[in-house]
């Protein structure tokens, strides 16, 4: 589980933090993973992504008002800058990480 406050510290960073917000049961969320890692090796350390389960972390899905999954959510600085639920494609996540690099 992650605190608010440790959360805050994972956002709170120079360069994106692409967050999937998912859930176990959740059967589109199973195809996010290939496609978050074909982005990372396209873009390397320019971005951090990090995968929050909204069951195990209630408060922060709360927080951000998350109520479909996945949700992914791009923050820097500790500001959410972009926001879009449902399954997303690899090219569309890099084309919206690309204006904040």
């Amino acid at each position: 589980m992650i605190q608010n406050s440790k959360f805050a510290d994972l956002i709170n960073s120079e360069k994106p933090v692409l967050i999937d917000f998912s859930a176990e049961w959740c059967g589109p969320c199973k195809m996010m993973p290939p496609i978050l890692e074909q982005l990372k090796s396209e873009m390397g350390d320019s971005v951090r992504i990090l995968k929050i389960d909204v069951d195990r972390n209630p408060e922060v899905a709360q927080k951000y008002g998350i109520h479909g999954v996945p949700t992914l959510a791009i923050f820097k600085k500790g500001e959410l800058l972009w926001r879009q639920s449902g399954v997303q494609q690899a090219f569309q996540l890099k084309q919206v990480l690309m204006q904040y690099v």
